[in-house]
């Protein structure tokens, strides 16, 4: 995959202002952590972490039978993976960014079928969304390390397979109404979601040193 020549500020800059309501329940960077490119990470950890905030708000709406929340909750979630896709395409071109949206849109289709299962008890329906994500996991992994030489796949898979993880714990903690485990478990997922998007502007900044901010 050939990076991009034109410059991302305008896509970024865009996506982070997009995103910046999320970024009030984010973690900061510690002082001895400083990004190389403050912005950049800052941009892809609000993205990131709109993804967790949308996809949990869909899974509370379900449980509590509240399809017009759910409804909204499900268009947040694909607006945010346009957002995230929009800044991949600011670095690597439009055919990269369609590429992530696709994958994106994926990893969505599993979870919402996942928490959709969950509540309905479905497990014939649950194993298919697992298999499902899992193989997105793989996807995701390959793609963001072809695009990429700082991403090592196994590395990247290993991420996004934990991410997998609290989704579907979080989902059954939801549905199970245990909101006691389902706070830690949250805590825990918005971590995550700081190490997967501090990987990637990291080595998005060591790719395109002249780019990031």
């Amino acid at each position: 995959m050939k990076p991009s020549t034109c410059l991302p500020a305008l896509v970024l800059a865009a996506a982070f202002a997009a995103a910046t309501p999320a970024m009030a329940m984010q973690t900061q960077t510690p002082m001895s952590a400083v990004p190389a490119a403050p912005r950049l990470d800052a941009a892809m950890r609000a993205l990131w972490h709109g993804h967790v905030v949308h996809t949990r708000d869909y899974a509370l709406a379900v449980h509590a039978h509240d399809s017009a929340r759910a409804r909204a909750a499900a268009n947040a979630v694909v607006a945010n993976a346009r957002q995230i896709a929009d800044a991949v395409a600011g670095f690597y071109g439009k055919p990269a960014g369609a590429r992530m949206l696709e994958l994106l849109a994926a990893h969505w289709g599993g979870v919402k079928a996942l928490t959709d299962a969950r509540v309905a008890n479905d497990s014939a329906a649950e194993r298919k969304a697992m298999a499902e994500l899992q193989s997105n996991v793989g996807e995701i992994a390959k793609f963001l390390s072809g695009a990429n030489p700082n991403l090592p796949e196994n590395a990247v898979q290993g991420l996004m397979a934990a991410h997998v993880a609290h989704h579907a714990t979080q989902i059954q903690q939801i549905m199970a109404g245990d909101m006691k485990h389902e706070q830690s478990t949250w805590e825990a997922m918005q971590a995550h979601m700081d190490m997967i998007s501090d990987a990637l502007a990291g080595a998005i900044a060591r790719q395109f040193p002249d780019k990031a901010a």
